[in-house]
């Protein structure tokens, strides 16, 4: 299970069966760095920022664990509001780095920082840009918070996070001052969240203005985003704090964790990586569901292929995690319509490259990492981003392949509507004619996909028939009104199945009801 402790006996592994979760969790940061606009390894410098900052404070090891992982997971929610920061910046990554590095208690870093940020990413007027802030500010200050905290709250649950992380993660918005998310203030947020606040900001300053800016920042922020006694405890030892020389942040964050360290199991891997797979689905309604489809389908039809447990199982692995590089590039072009730019569409064939890059920081993920760097190769070499040909491309790399394939036909895009189960088959047979698939590999994925029959277990949650339907369309976004006409119901009912959704879930937001959707396997499967 995800957060079982042990004590330390290696760097990564253990015998095989159990890996260390800090390195599975330090590599996927990556992809959160990715969705909040960091530079990558930022959530690693973060980590190691804040967990000497809780050691010179003279925390105990369990709370310089927890200070640890909530530092290193700060952006676990950054994909909960993509879609519509999306629609209504054009960057949503952009979005998220401007807003964490703006003291919203002051109007002109507002100006100076946020709005200014915006109109450059944007390609609209500074004027512009703050109408629209102007205009939307109350909505989004209090949806898109909420929409972050319920998904984090689920993801870290997930991940088999402790309590104190979970709570520490679920006031990642908060402010000293009390104008952030949750309505807290002061020493009512939790130390933790304190002490990764003060570290964040240290960290993202030296990233974007330098090694000189840091106490400068840290000072300005005093008593408004930032706890006052920690800003003066960090600044005095601030360089001692932030030097880090040359060392790998990924070896100095391993280094850092307290003993007992933390360990998973091969069923632990697994939940870590499906977790992260639906986080990235969440980038776009369009994509939800889409990972944890493609895991369970390779899987099979490896196994069906007579490949071993072990591969099966890095399949599975691999397909949670093959678009999690999807992460960096901005929402606005997963949700386009119309036909995609040169430019775009370079921007999207960078994902396998950067979910490999991701995959392969930890050897415990590294042959998925491979996997997933090769989904969209072909046989002929017509696929990218290598454009490798068969002698290159594993069984199990065709396997995975095959799965993304048939998933991406059967499933509804911005620009077009699914294929039919049916005329899907018969588009992969054509590829395997052609030679871009493996014949073999074509109709094991078909077997296994049974030409989109699903069975019918129980609905979680106690949850109706009608209500798994409403749960869909929220999950895509659609508003009560559209929910009514999509039902042929009145917008009045429509309103009531909502409230009674959320409720029977736990969750509020359309990210927290599309997790919770993906983790229980209720969207359409196709």
């Amino acid at each position: 299970m995800p957060g079982e402790t042990l004590v330390r006996t290696g760097p990564l592994c253990h015998r095989g069966e159990v890996f260390r979760l800090l390195g599975l969790l330090g590599a996927l940061s990556l992809g959160t760095d990715l969705g909040s606009g960091s530079p990558l390894d930022e959530s690693l410098r973060r980590s190691v920022v804040a967990t000497r900052f809780a050691t010179a404070l003279g925390c105990p090891g369990d709370q310089v664990s927890d200070v640890l992982y909530a530092s290193l997971l700060q952006h676990l929610g950054c994909t909960a509001y993509a879609h519509e920061n999306g629609q209504r910046w054009g960057d949503d990554t952009a979005f998220v780095r401007l807003a964490f590095g703006t003291d919203f208690s002051d109007n002109r870093d507002v100006w100076r920082t946020f709005v200014t940020g915006l109109a450059e990413s944007s390609g609209r007027s500074r004027v512009g840009v703050l109408a629209t802030t102007l205009t939307t500010a109350r909505k989004d200050a209090t949806l898109g918070p909420t929409a972050t905290c319920e998904v984090t709250r689920q993801a870290a649950g997930r991940l088999g996070l402790s309590d104190t992380v979970q709570v520490a993660l679920v006031h990642a918005l908060a402010q000293w001052d009390g104008r952030g998310y949750p309505d807290v203030r002061g020493e009512q947020i939790p130390r933790a969240t304190r002490l990764v606040h003060v570290a964040s900001v240290a960290v993202q300053t030296d990233a974007e203005a330098g090694r000189d800016a840091v106490v400068p920042e840290l000072r300005r922020r005093s008593g408004t985003v930032l706890d006052p006694a920690l800003v003066h405890v960090f600044v005095e030892r601030a360089g001692d704090l932030m030097d880090t020389g040359d060392a790998d942040p990924f070896d100095l964050a391993l280094q850092s964790e307290p003993d007992p360290v933390r360990w998973v199991d091969v069923p632990g891997v697994r939940e870590v990586s499906r977790t992260f797979g639906d986080l990235a689905d969440l980038k776009s309604p369009w994509f939800q569901g889409h990972s944890g489809a493609v895991g369970e389908l390779a899987a099979s039809a490896a196994a069906g292929l007579g490949l071993g447990e072990a591969e099966v199982e890095t399949v599975r692995v691999a397909g949670y995690l093959h678009d999690l590089g999807r992460i960096g590039t901005p929402s606005s072009i997963w949700d386009k319509p119309g036909t995609l730019t040169r430019s775009e569409l370079e921007q999207t064939r960078l994902h396998p490259q950067l979910s490999e890059r991701i995959l392969s920081r930890v050897p415990a993920l590294a042959e998925a990492g491979a996997l997933a760097g090769q989904h969209h190769e072909r046989l002929d070499g017509s696929g990218y981003f290598r454009g490798l040909g068969g002698a290159h491309l594993s069984v199990a790399s065709r396997v995975l392949a095959t799965a993304d394939a048939y998933r991406r036909l059967v499933e509804d895009r911005a620009h077009r509507p699914g294929t039919a189960p049916a005329r899907a088959a018969e588009r992969l047979r054509a590829e395997a004619r052609a030679g871009a698939l493996d014949g073999d590999v074509v109709e094991a994925v078909l077997h296994a996909a049974g030409h989109g029959t699903a069975s019918r277990g129980a609905r979680p949650a106690g949850l109706t028939a009608r209500q798994v339907e409403v749960l869909r369309l929220v999950a895509a976004g659609q508003s009560n009104r559209q929910i009514a006409r999509s039902l042929s119901i009145s917008p009045r009912t429509a309103e009531h199945h909502v409230q009674d959704t959320y409720l029977k879930i736990g969750c509020s937001t359309r990210a927290g009801a599309a997790l919770f959707a993906m983790e229980h396997g209720l969207l359409k499967d196709g």
